[in-house]
């Protein structure tokens, strides 16, 4: 055995130990809260980064819902952008952080690792400020999270000293999902000997990614009660519920049926799939989202709890490269001029409906626009709010 990964892990258990206090938002301090009545915010973060010209460009979408139907009912901002700043990345995990802090950070894979995206904000999240200004579960803030993308379950909250866990977002996603059935199975006793053995060691690894949680993992009941269904319903081999961004709108959907969040971002990022080499993979990607889109506003539409009371808030990470003579099509990792180059679209109760404002804005004007939205103080945003857009 590696001794210094032991030797890192006591550590960190000891360290644990040492916090769990501090890891648990004491019950009076959320009941002293204002309970939210809303709007509810969705956070769609049109994902794997997209160009605006096959998303809102009427003559070259393949977004037909969101660029003809979606701009009708609120204010489009196709001139926003990632600041051109040599610090600011046009990657998907920095582009969701800029999204949920409101501000350019330089960001590092806690481990080293090239590509990793495992980071750690230094600034709270929007769904730390929600929780800390009101009475609002855990589970009714929620991240949707893609299955290729485990390095994302851990932006639900950053390492500000004022915030952090106690503050932090539920996520959903397959990955948790497999926490959830591997620790049933276990109960339920269906392995035994040297396979229960590996099994134990493959969940203690999967519990291990989400260290910063450590002493706050613990699902609530009503999360595990959500699991439970999902395994009813879907079973357990994984052939039968959708995957990819499919998957990310049926998590959504039941989220919205069963946890009744006040605050959701949907990560999607099915266009990413470009990488491979094919058009038609990043083509395809955005008609998926948009397929998506149509079924979450059709969902609040549809439920008194939701309609007329939900704001949603459509932005990609980042945008992707326009060079036609590049052997793959659509990279984003250049940090070319296109690759910063993005849109959003608000709408909702607030908003002012069939607005398009043609001027430049900056990504990480979202945090603050959901904080008026939400009625509630962004103080370390640097963004200003999208005025252009309020009612």
């Amino acid at each position: 055995m590696d001794s210094s990964r032991t030797s890192r892990r006591r550590f960190l258990q000891s360290v644990t130990t040492a916090s769990a206090g501090a890891l648990v938002l004491p019950r009076a301090e959320a009941a002293s809260l204002p309970d939210y009545r809303g709007p509810n915010v969705v956070i769609v973060r049109f994902g794997g980064g997209v160009r605006r010209r096959e998303t809102i460009d009427p003559e070259h979408t393949y977004a037909p819902y969101l660029c003809k139907e979606l701009t009708k009912r609120g204010t489009l901002y196709p001139n926003m952008v990632l600041d051109s700043l040599e610090s600011v990345e046009t990657g998907h995990g920095q582009g969701t952080l800029y999204i949920l802090t409101g501000k350019y950070a330089k960001y590092r894979d806690v481990h080293g690792e090239v590509l990793g995206e495992r980071f750690e904000a230094e600034i709270p999240t929007v769904f730390e400020y929600v929780r800390k200004a009101y009475n609002i579960p855990e589970h009714q803030t929620l991240i949707i999270n893609g299955e290729d993308r485990k390095q994302e379950e851990f932006y639900s909250f950053s390492n500000h000293h004022l915030f952090g866990v106690n503050y932090k977002s539920e996520v959903l996603s397959l990955f948790r999902y497999k926490i959830y059935l591997l620790q049933q199975q276990l109960a339920e006793g269906k392995w035994h000997g040297k396979k229960r053995a590996e099994k134990e060691k493959e969940l203690r690894e999967m519990e291990a990614l989400d260290y910063r949680a450590k002493g706050k993992r613990d699902p609530a009941n009503v999360v595990q009660a959500f699991w439970k269904k999902w395994r009813d319903y879907f079973g357990e081999n994984g052939l039968v519920n959708a995957r990819g961004d499919r998957l990310l709108t049926e998590l959504s959907l039941w989220s919205l049926k069963y946890l009744r969040p006040k605050l959701m971002m949907v990560n999607y990022n099915d266009p990413d799939y470009v990488h491979w080499g094919n058009m038609s993979h990043y083509t395809r990607g955005i008609s998926v989202i948009d397929d998506g889109l149509r079924q979450l506003v059709a969902a609040t539409d549809a439920d008194e709890h939701y309609r007329d009371n939900t704001v949603f808030v459509i932005v990609p990470d980042c945008g992707r490269d326009s060079n036609p003579l590049i052997s793959v099509p659509c990279q984003h990792h250049f940090n070319s001029r296109s690759a910063h180059e993005i849109w959003a679209l608000v709408m909702g109760p607030g908003i002012r409906k069939g607005v398009v404002v043609d001027k430049q804005v900056d990504q990480i004007s979202i945090a603050a626009t959901i904080g008026q939205c939400m009625n509630m103080e962004t103080a370390y945003t640097e963004g200003p709010v999208l005025e252009d857009a309020i009612s």
